[in-house]
């Protein structure tokens, strides 16, 4: 039994979320939300909330029992990029790109 949550449009860089979510992919769920407790970064915090998104999910959906959940998927997607420009040097113009980020999140229960 599989239940997922998604978090679309994070301000937060997909290669850098793609580094927290590497951490948890294949962990039971309470493994998980403590390495994600214990990593100090915005793309740590914004994973939780999706992965307690996905835990409720699963429990209040599908009847899952929280002790034999863990994560089946971690992916972080490129969402849109907001492109901002500034004055630069020498009257040209620099540009800064403002990144997102999808996470989605599938938890399952272990057969």
């Amino acid at each position: 039994m599989e239940a997922k949550a998604i978090a679309r449009g994070l301000r937060v860089s997909p290669i850098r979320a793609r580094l927290v979510a590497d951490m948890i992919r294949g962990k039971s769920v309470s493994e998980a939300l403590n390495i994600l407790a214990n990593t100090n970064s915005k793309s740590s915090r914004l994973t939780t909330k999706v992965l307690k998104s996905a835990i409720a999910n699963a429990v209040n959906n599908n009847g899952a029992d929280q002790a034999t959940l863990y994560v089946k998927e971690a992916r972080v997607d490129a969402g849109p990029v907001m492109k901002r420009h500034f004055f630069d040097s020498r009257s040209h113009i620099g540009h800064r790109d403002h990144r997102t980020s999808h996470i989605i999140i599938v938890v399952a229960t272990k057969n």
